[in-house]
């Protein structure tokens, strides 16, 4: 099996909001990553309950970033499963309630891809989608996904959708035992457009914590999903079973924020149905998708 690892090409410090050409990631930039995810200096705590915590970050006053992070204790799921269940594409088709599509186009490497996601948005505001470079890394018992948004020429922005700016994205899985783990979720993402204060409020006191909940459910609920589901089948972990074409870093390029159309949201109010806990962008409890 040819082993993952990140670009072994000597490259300098890359700052995130800085990146002017399309990389894979480096050994750097993993750690770095690391590091955000484990600081604590910056940050306020919103939320903490239950084994879930949650985080933001005013990046920039003047503009509409949002950063935040989560973090989860994961009784009863190895650190190994979890890092599957982020992966399998086909599996997120089932648990994640938030998607409308999402599908990988092209392998950069041996664990870099690039892939289109689209989800739902708390109604009545308009629905995202992003083209990302995702990259993946284990370290030891401990394991990394990440991404950052680029342009495709075959995948423009869509007229029925925003295209949002994924500036860094990414989780950290830290195995605790041969049986737990804790996840840590950050996301610096520019939504193109000026939100109201409810939808930045509601991601970091429902959203967010109701995600990784949903996501535990589905990480307890996969190996026996998996067994039916081409059991032996994990291009993560096994690059050669990756059935997608090559593609050269050439015909990628950084999607940078200011080249997007931004739309003012600002004024939307909440839809009665979000109020009162409808489906819209937060998704259903029932978990008989999982079978």
């Amino acid at each position: 099996m040819e082993k993952p690892a990140a670009s072994t090409e000597p490259q300098g410090p890359r700052p995130v909001l800085g990146r002017e050409s399309v990389q894979v990631p480096d050994d750097q930039d993993f750690r770095s990553f690391r590091s955000e995810c484990e600081a604590e200096v910056g940050w306020n705590l919103t939320y903490s309950k239950a084994g879930v915590s949650v985080w933001v970050q005013a990046v920039e006053m003047d503009r509409a970033l949002h950063k935040i992070k989560c973090r989860m204790e994961c009784r009863d799921v190895p650190a190994e499963t979890l890092y599957d269940v982020l992966h399998d594409i086909e599996y997120r088709k089932k648990w994640d309630s938030n998607v409308i599509e999402t599908f990988d186009i092209a392998r950069l490497t041996v664990n870099a891809d690039v892939g289109y996601y689209s989800w739902r948005c708390p109604k009545p505001l308009k629905n995202r989608d992003v083209i990302t470079l995702r990259s993946w890394l284990p370290m030891g018992t401990d394991y990394i996904i990440m991404n950052y948004s680029v342009k495709h020429p075959k995948y423009p922005p869509r007229k029925d959708l925003v295209r949002a700016v994924s500036i860094q994205t990414g989780y950290l899985i830290q195995s605790t035992g041969p049986k737990s783990c804790v996840i840590t979720y950050l996301a610096q993402v520019d939504p193109k457009g000026s939100l109201p204060k409810w939808v930045v409020n509601k991601s970091s006191q429902f959203l967010a914590p109701k995600a990784m909940k949903k996501m535990y459910k589905a990480c307890v609920k996969y190996p026996e999903w998996k067994q039916k589901h081409q059991p032996h089948f994990k291009p993560w972990l096994h690059p050669e079973q990756s059935p997608l074409p090559s593609l050269a870093l050439s015909e990628l390029s950084v999607q940078h924020a200011d080249s997007l159309e931004n739309i003012d949201e600002s004024a939307v109010a909440e839809s009665r149905e979000e109020r009162v806990g409808g489906a819209g962008g937060e998704g259903s409890d029932d978990d008989t998708s999982l079978t």
